[in-house]
């Protein structure tokens, strides 16, 4: 499967940087383009120019908005970064179809952060615009959730989240969501920490999407995971996860074990790789609640048999019952065994429900303030209808 992939804002750029480098790797280290074009898009002319990967020409690092902003940003505002990406939008569009290779681009990948101004503004406003101009391809979107820490000191945080997931919700095939507070590691710097959290953001996608564009034949799997089957599983609210274990060495052409307990540990290190993918999930939900399901592993050829296949796919039947459920294998890792894991079509996630149950209580609560009003009672339904909308 082939993505564009255009990151909104200064979080939004980083993923968009860490896929252009993932593309790299799976040129370089497999001969696979896998990415058909990398931007960023920002109203702020810092954020750009600290990106490592993506292109530095303004065909690939688009700054919007610079009448209204002075190449500054937009100060968390999202209604702002909404107007201006509505006001550019064609610049944006324009430059991602004249790309090269836009022709062989399966879907698009529209990433943000959900707490910012312009990310969190914009990644609507041109999914929309999007998917008006391509009817035959499908519009994704990764918004990145808030630290605990963002959401405790600055109410401004828990309004932008929550007008940017009901915006996006209401125009993108679907919704990568990926808490921030999952991957956070407490001794870090804040700067690793990113680093960190945006290479574990992107790495589930790297086998995802290189299975189905494989050329050489050895690497072509017995069950193909292509962009029909993932096109297919991808439907609104959205997680997924990468595992992985190491497989034992090699062993001699001429010498393979049939003892019991090495037949166990093939197994039990897929079990592992899958128990590890399924724990780092990208937002915490209740699998039960997933209507679709895709699983991927990748491993030794010699590493993949039926009864590994039968041990994942019993595990995810059990784990989300009512789910439509795609796998695929992909022979190409050696030592290590990894799978990916994708749940979607969540009829819930507890997550984006405390968004907007806490940003209605905020507009409440101001409108009171506003009207002078002192009753602390609160008549208001916790829907996404009461959200405003940024589209």
């Amino acid at each position: 499967m082939k993505l564009v992939v255009v990151g909104f804002g200064q979080c939004g750029g980083r993923i968009a940087d860490e896929f252009a480098r993932l593309n790299g790797r799976a040129h370089g280290l497999r001969g696979l383009d896998i990415i058909t074009g990398a931007y960023a898009v920002n109203t702020d002319r810092a954020d750009l120019s600290g990106l490592h990967t993506i292109k530095s020409d303004y065909e690939h690092r688009i700054l919007i908005g610079n009448r209204k902003t002075g190449g500054h940003g937009v100060g968390k505002i999202n209604e702002l970064g909404a107007e201006i990406a509505r006001e550019d939008a064609d610049k944006v569009i324009e430059t991602v179809r004249n790309a090269k290779h836009f022709q062989e681009t399966d879907a698009f990948l529209l990433c943000a952060g959900a707490a910012g101004g312009t990310g969190s503004g914009a990644i609507s406003v041109l999914t929309q615009q999007i998917k008006e101009r391509y009817v035959d391809k499908p519009v994704y979107n990764l918004i990145v959730l808030p630290f605990d820490h963002e959401e405790a000191t600055e109410d401004r945080t828990v309004y932008n989240v929550a007008t940017c997931l009901k915006s996006s919700y209401l125009v993108a095939d679907a919704i990568f969501l990926v808490d921030n507070q999952r991957y956070v590691m407490k001794d870090a710097n804040l700067k690793g920490n990113l680093t960190k959290i945006n290479h574990t953001i992107v790495q589930p996608f790297f086998n995802l999407l290189c299975a189905g564009e494989e050329i050489k034949s050895r690497y072509i799997g017995a069950k193909i995971l292509d962009a029909g089957d993932i096109i297919q599983t991808l439907v609104g609210w959205t997680t997924l996860g990468f595992g992985r274990s190491h497989t034992p060495s090699l062993k001699s052409l001429f010498s393979s074990s049939r003892h019991f307990r090495d037949k166990a540990t093939e197994t039990q290190k897929g079990s592992q790789a899958l128990d590890e993918a399924v724990s780092g999930l990208s937002v915490k939900c209740n699998p039960l609640d997933s209507k679709r399901a895709l699983y991927l592993v990748s491993a030794p050829s010699r590493d993949i048999n039926v009864d590994l296949i039968k041990e994942l796919g019993t595990y995810i039947k059990n784990m989300a019952p009512e789910a439509i459920i795609r796998s695929g294998d992909y022979p190409r890792e050696k030592g290590t065994l990894e799978v990916t894991i994708i749940l979607s079509e969540m009829s819930d996630v507890e997550k984006v429900r405390n968004y907007f149950a806490k940003a209605i209580n905020l507009i409440t609560e101001l409108k009171k303030r506003q009207e002078g009003l002192v009753s602390t009672q609160r008549g208001i339904d916790i829907t996404i209808k009461d959200i405003p909308s940024l589209l």
